[in-house]
């Protein structure tokens, strides 16, 4: 079988093995929101409502049937439901059910509208993690317990345990407040790009709006620097230690019997191997920085899921809540699929 079939197989697999891991991440979102003390109808209205207005909210949500009813309405809902829709070339949108705050409102809607906030920050506080740990972690596994080694070891080591929200705070400081220099909070000062995509800076271009376009990168700028170097710190370390093991493998040290210059053995044969490894835990990263940017979009009043589900738990809106654990749920799965097969690309060692 040639690379191409195998890796096609590869990928049809783990597209069929992606399924039950959705349905067990979904079973435990609903378990979890349920088995939970208390009763969200109770908690909405402080117990001063009137009985028939409790029960209707509680029909409405659907808590007065069985529980095992409660889990097929929801698993159809989210799975079936969707999946019917695209069968008829419609838009396969799961149905959440209906905000008890915004009257009419679809929780698929309140979520929507700022999932691509969350989207355009973690892509680009990635990046920044990414140039930052990369640069670090290669600089530091070539210089072993030099000075330069130790320096960016204890820059790993601070930088995965600061506070986002203290560093967060800092950057305002300094960069906005004091310096004068970036927007201290939200996506954009101006006119909104008109929506496509709801990546502003990606909207922005496609409108060819230059202006709209660094107007967006430098709102951008500090949320993703303060998520960011967080998770640098671990890309350094990881990267590092990864960079020592490829330094001391045998084809490097041929690379160097054959009078290879050293900087041509780190760059090309040691770093481009240490990498491997580490392109998983990227990818686990990214998951954990979606789910992750809550404190980010708080601090800096970024308006994407991480405040949409903070709001939500302040006026306990349980369904916009409990969809917007649903949508990180699907997303973790998405990072964790498209990682598998980015690996299966990069690494010809992976068994297919």
């Amino acid at each position: 079988m040639g690379r191409t079939s195998s890796l096609s197989a590869y990928i049809v697999t783990r597209l069929i093995l992606s399924l039950p891991m959705l349905i067990i991440l979904l079973t435990v979102v609903f378990l979890v929101l349920r088995v939970l003390p208390g009763d969200p109808i109770s908690a909405i209205y402080g117990g001063r409502a009137p009985l028939e207005v409790v029960e209707r909210a509680r029909a409405q949500l659907g808590l007065d049937k069985p529980l095992i009813v409660q889990y097929f309405d929801f698993m159809r809902a989210i799975l079936v439901e969707p999946f019917a829709r695209l069968l008829h070339l419609q838009a396969p949108t799961p149905d959440l059910g209906y905000s008890l705050k915004y009257t009419g409102q679809t929780v698929w809607s309140r979520v929507i509208t700022v999932l691509p906030g969350t989207i355009e920050l973690t892509i680009f506080g990635m990046l920044v993690a990414i140039m930052i740990g990369t640069v670090t972690g290669m600089v530091a596994g070539s210089r072993r317990d030099t000075p330069v080694d130790v320096g960016l070891r204890m820059y790993g080591i601070v930088a995965y345990v600061i506070p986002i929200f203290w560093l967060g705070l800092m950057l305002q400081l300094v960069f906005a407040l004091w310096l004068g220099w970036l927007p201290p909070n939200g996506r954009m000062s101006g006119e909104f790009p008109k929506f496509r995509t709801g990546l502003y800076t990606i909207d922005s271009l496609l409108e060819g709006d230059l202006t709209k376009f660094l107007d967006a990168v430098s709102h951008l700028i500090l949320p993703a620097l303060a998520l960011g170097i967080v998770i640098s710190g671990l890309f350094t370390r990881i990267i590092r230690v990864n960079m020592l093991t490829t330094m001391r493998s045998d084809f490097v040290e041929a690379a160097r019997a054959r009078g290879i210059k050293e900087r041509v053995v780190i760059y090309k044969h040691a770093f481009k191997n240490a990498m491997i490894p580490v392109i998983t835990v990227m990818g686990l990263q990214f998951a954990l920085l979606f789910s992750g940017a809550v404190l980010t979009e708080k601090t800096f009043n970024w308006p994407g899921m991480g405040t949409r589900l903070l709001t939500a738990i302040t006026e306990r809106d349980f369904p916009v809540v409990q969809g917007a654990i649903i949508v990180y749920a699907i997303m973790v799965v998405i990072a964790s699929l498209a990682i598998d097969i980015i690996n299966a690309f990069v690494d010809p060692r992976i068994k297919y």
